[in-house]
Parts: structure tokens; C-alpha cells; sequence
């Protein structure tokens, strides 16, 4: 059980990550919602896909999140030229030692910034799926472990974009979320000219926390408690995206793991220990949306996967509240601790 100071430690974990968000608004004006699903990703080990048209801050969002965190920090500049070893480094032979040495490639970075993905081609693409998936790189036969904590913040233009390679569906997939950041409102905007119209605006920007308070938000988000109801309800989501009738490719089981990775993340940036079925559908559409292909019929009738997923929101039942009936109360007598809303354990019991 967690102690009292146990939980003053946590809620100091807390404050960290709302200094992160507050670093990193102060740059990206009037997107919170950006901002915050970026950190959300973050914290839930996954790796961020930030797709809009040219110049609306997809690069300076992925920058500003890097410099706010002291960490290492490699940006790769993906180009039609750009070759696999670039990404993950090259086994170079040493003529005074007579071996081979590696020379490891921008991938080994805490936070690394893909810039423009999808200009370079498949082939340099999938030299990311290992680095992904399983936080290493293979070269030559020899495997190399990535630092952590890890996280890849790659930005693309939309595919209509002249001179873009669309990215595979397993690519997609490794991917935790995708997000948009859209054009700011007049307001935002004016804003940004007054406070950044003559300066950089990364350039005062400073770290207002460590890697090392990163990896142990992290470790307090993986004790997030998440319900029997609230894991079914994710299960029935993603379920659902696969019998649908207009999609010919429905969402992998590591969409559900990243789903309930991602909506842990969620609560506990809202100061809670428990994921609750919201967490879940705020964050649904970021989640499966950009792994969802729709038929050809779809997408003549100008459907998105974005508003599929909307709609397997409203039809999937949400779990309720389980308020307790007989058997339940007797059930909870012989407990250490009644559980709370959605079969959650109370406050203090684990996590935030």
C-alpha cells in the first residue's frame, strides 16, 4: 500500500509534468489539447505522429517538447536520399584496431525528432519499426539498447503533399497516437505575433525537467489501476473497428494495449489513479484513427476513419458506475478497502 510519503513523492512527480505542459504552451499558443496528448504519449512510452499542412508548428510543438526535458535530443531530416544506416548507425572498420567499430546513427537519442517522415522512402522508413517496437537496433548481428526513456516525434504533410511517400501500415501502427494541430484561432494568433513576432521563441526556452523525472513519472503512470469494465470497454472498441463493414483494416491488439497505456497517462495527468471509461474515449479517435483503412466505397463517399471511430463511440456501450447491490456489499466485507467507481481502487491504493 502506499504511504503517506509514497504519495507526496507522487504528487510531486505530478507538478513536473505540469511544469513540462506549461514550458511547452508557452510556445504552442492556443493548442492545449496538442500539447497535452503529446505529454500524455510521453509518459504512456509511446511515440507521437504529428501530421497538418506546412508551417501551422507540427516541428516547433516536437522541439519545444525536447528542450523543456533535459535529455538527449537527435532530429533527422528525412529526405528521399536519406539512407537506413543514417537512422541507425554503421559498423565501420577500424584499420589500427583491424575490427569493425559501430558508429551509432540518430536514432540513439531520448527524444528523436523525424522531420517531414514521409519524403523519405519505405525502405529508410522501416529502419524505425525495430527502434519502435522493441527500444533496440540490430546491426550486423549485434543488438544495441536505445536509452530511455524513448520517444519518436516524427512530423509528416498530408500524402496529397507533392514528393510524399505514404507510411505502411506497420509503420502507422508503431505509432501510440496521431494528432493534428490545425490553424490557430485570430486570437491565438495575434498573440503569437505580439509575444514571438521578432524572436525565436525556443530560444529562452529551458528544461524544467530532468530524463530522470520523466522515467519515474513513467513508472508511477504504469501503477495507474484500470478496471475489469474499463479494459473490456477497450476491448469492445477496437473490436468493433475490425467487423465494421467500411473499414477493410480494423485496429491491431497493440492498439489496445496503447489505448489503455495511453488513457492511464491521461488520468494520471489529471491527478488520478484510475482510469476511467472517459480517458478511454478522449483519447480513442488520437489512438486508432491513423491505423483504420477505410473500403474503397467509403472512401468514395468521403468517409474518414476519424468519424468511424466516432461512431463506434456512440453505439459501444459505456460501463457504469457499479454502485453495489447484496452481493457485491457482502462481497466487499470481506476486503481490505471498498473499490470504488468501475470497480477502481481508492485513492492511495496505487499510482498517482
Amino acid at each position: 500500500m502506499t504511504t503517506y510519503d509514497e504519495r507526496a513523492n507522487l504528487s510531486d512527480l505530478t507538478s513536473t509534468a505540469e511544469q513540462v505542459r506549461r514550458s511547452v504552451e508557452s510556445v504552442i499558443e492556443g493548442k492545449p489539447e496538442a500539447v497535452r496528448l503529446s505529454l500524455t504519449v510521453l509518459l504512456a512510452e509511446g511515440h507521437l505522429l504529428i501530421e497538418d499542412v506546412p508551417g501551422v508548428g507540427k516541428t516547433m510543438l516536437a522541439k519545444a517538447l525536447a528542450k523543456s526535458i533535459d535529455c538527449s535530443v537527435r532530429r533527422i531530416q528525412f529526405t528521399p536520399d536519406l539512407l537506413p544506416s543514417d537512422i541507425t548507425g554503421v559498423s565501420v572498420f577500424d584499420q589500427q584496431r583491424r575490427d569493425f567499430e559501430f558508429k551509432p546513427g540518430a536514432i540513439f537519442a531520448q527524444i528523436v525528432i523525424g522531420d517531414e517522415i514521409n519524403r523519405a522512402s519505405p525502405k529508410t522508413q522501416s529502419a524505425l519499426l525495430e527502434s519502435m517496437e522493441e527500444r533496440q537496433v540490430t546491426i550486423d548481428g549485434q543488438t544495441y539498447e536505445l536509452p530511455n526513456p524513448f520517444m519518436v516525434v516524427a512530423t509528416q504533410n498530408p500524402i496529397e503533399m507533392e514528393g510524399t511517400y505514404p507510411l505502411p501500415e506497420a509503420q502507422r501502427d508503431r505509432f501510440m497516437a496521431r494528432l493534428s494541430i490545425g490553424y490557430p484561432s485570430a486570437a491565438a494568433e495575434l498573440e503569437m505575433l505580439d509575444v514571438h513576432g521578432g524572436v525565436n521563441p525556443l530560444a529562452d526556452l529551458q528544461p524544467v525537467a530532468h530524463a530522470h523525472d520523466i522515467s519515474k513519472l513513467i513508472d508511477a503512470v504504469r501503477g495507474v489501476h484500470v478496471a475489469d469494465s474499463v479494459r473490456r470497454y477497450a476491448v469492445d472498441l477496437v473490436t468493433a473497428t475490425r467487423n465494421h463493414p467500411e473499414l477493410r483494416l480494423g485496429a491491431s491488439p497493440r492498439a489496445t494495449l496503447q489505448l489503455l497505456r495511453a488513457a492511464k497517462a491521461s488520468s494520471a495527468l489529471a491527478g488520478r489513479e484510475f482510469v476511467l471509461p472517459d480517458d478511454v474515449q478522449q483519447l480513442a479517435v488520437a489512438v486508432l484513427a491513423h491505423r483504420l483503412l477505410p473500403t474503397a466505397q467509403a472512401q468514395l463517399n468521403r468517409r474518414t476513419a476519424e468519424q468511424i471511430v466516432a461512431e463506434i463511440l456512440q453505439r459501444t456501450p459505456v460501463p457504469t458506475p457499479d454502485h453495489g447491490g447484496a452481493s457485491n456489499v457482502a462481497a466487499r466485507l470481506h476486503t481490505e478497502q471498498p473499490s470504488g467507481p468501475y470497480g477502481q481502487r481508492p485513492p492511495g491504493s496505487r499510482g498517482f
